[in-house]
């Protein structure tokens, strides 16, 4: 009975071609309080703002426990509530907000590639698992809350720094998955596996390191071997 929404992590390497990454992992932000939509409430913050600055102020707030669920965390406990595809067809939607809304900018935006952006989505689902967009933030906050947080956060910039590639290690190839973020926008919307029993990899199970591994051994040998 409380009231939350997701903050999603976008990374946007060109805008002429259009070119987006969506991280995989993400949270939701609760309030401390449940849900009421009395009007004489209208003004309680800890029931109707998310800001994790606002509710770390509010009575009885539990620094440990925080008030954020990984996106994964949510994800699991939609698809025990409505099933997997109703829960794919919401977090489909989901992506499909971040793409629309670049798609929408595209035109007036300035594009220099040397240039990249980082923006955190701010989005709300209703009743009938309509995801609603709150706004776009340019310059999200990477401040760490939980060690849970800072692990996500820590993933999160180490995994936009490869995708830049400021030590010029990939070579310019345009890696579909990098650590934890999956390409889902390439001059075109970017399908998903044949083989998958999912459309989206948006708060699927992620194992960034091991990803990453493997990305650059395959990077190596194929400088080895040559084109």
């Amino acid at each position: 009975g409380k009231k939350f929404d997701l903050r999603l992590y976008a990374l946007v390497t060109s805008y002429s071609p259009l070119q987006v990454y969506i991280y995989r992992n993400g949270f939701a932000r609760f309030s401390s309080f449940r849900y009421n939509s009395n009007v004489k409430n209208i003004g309680d913050s800890y029931v109707h703002l998310t800001n994790a600055s606002v509710q770390k102020t509010a009575p009885g707030f539990d620094k440990a426990a925080g008030c954020k669920w990984g996106l994964r965390n949510l994800k699991l406990y939609l698809i025990g509530k409505y099933g997997a595809a109703r829960t794919d067809q919401l977090f489909r939607e989901i992506e499909e907000v971040v793409i629309y809304s670049l798609l929408s900018v595209q035109k007036v935006m300035i594009n220099d590639k040397h240039c990249f952006e980082m923006y955190g989505y701010d989005v709300m689902i209703d009743d009938n698992l309509k995801p609603w967009l709150i706004e776009v933030n340019s310059s999200p906050s990477i401040t760490a809350d939980t060690p849970t947080d800072y692990e996500l956060k820590f993933g999160l910039l180490d995994d936009v720094y490869t995708i830049i590639d400021v030590e010029g290690k990939l070579g310019g190839v345009v890696e579909p998955v990098v650590g934890g973020f999956d390409l889902v926008y390439n001059n075109g919307p970017v399908k998903p596996d044949k083989a998958a029993c999912y459309t989206t990899r948006l708060g699927c199970y992620e194992d960034r390191v091991r990803q990453l591994k493997k990305m650059h051994k395959h990077h190596a040998k194929r400088v080895a071997t040559g084109p």
